[in-house]
């Protein structure tokens, strides 16, 4: 199941990311843990892993200027910008069990997947690499 993100300035829907029906009552809950007031799931991107970028998840209180805000029943999601276009279309699940349980993004765009989470460059027209971002080969 998907959700819209609401474009603010456009007051259009546009798809960002689908959270699943596992993950949803599971952010849901950890929202609910929080003592502050106002918490929201903000997925996005952060430095690190073998590809230089990896998936992040955290929650947060404070949106910022030029986020993406969509209403899941029972929370919001924000997405800011410069993660957006690597998180276009993700599919954010929740997997319990002891080996392998957690919060894990899969992502159609991208040109190969990698074992440990992190992000391999989007493939595409549509998507440009930072400066800088080493380009290996089509294989």
């Amino acid at each position: 199941m998907s959700e819209a993100i609401n474009s603010p300035e456009q007051g259009a829907q546009e798809q960002i990311i689908n959270i699943t029906p596992d993950a949803a009552p599971e952010i849901a809950r950890l929202i609910s843990e929080d003592q502050n007031e106002g918490v929201f799931l903000r997925p996005g991107v952060a430095a690190g892993g073998c590809s230089g970028m990896s998936y992040s998840m955290e929650f947060d209180t404070k949106a910022g200027e030029f986020d993406r805000v969509f209403d899941r029943e029972g929370f919001q999601v924000h997405v800011d910008l410069k993660a957006l276009r690597y998180i276009r279309d993700c599919t954010l699940d929740y997997k319990s069990g002891m080996l392998g349980g957690g919060f894990q993004f899969s992502n159609p765009n991208t040109r190969r997947s990698c074992g440990c989470g992190d992000i391999i460059p989007p493939r595409g027209p549509l998507w440009s690499l930072p400066p800088g971002w080493p380009v290996s080969p089509a294989r």
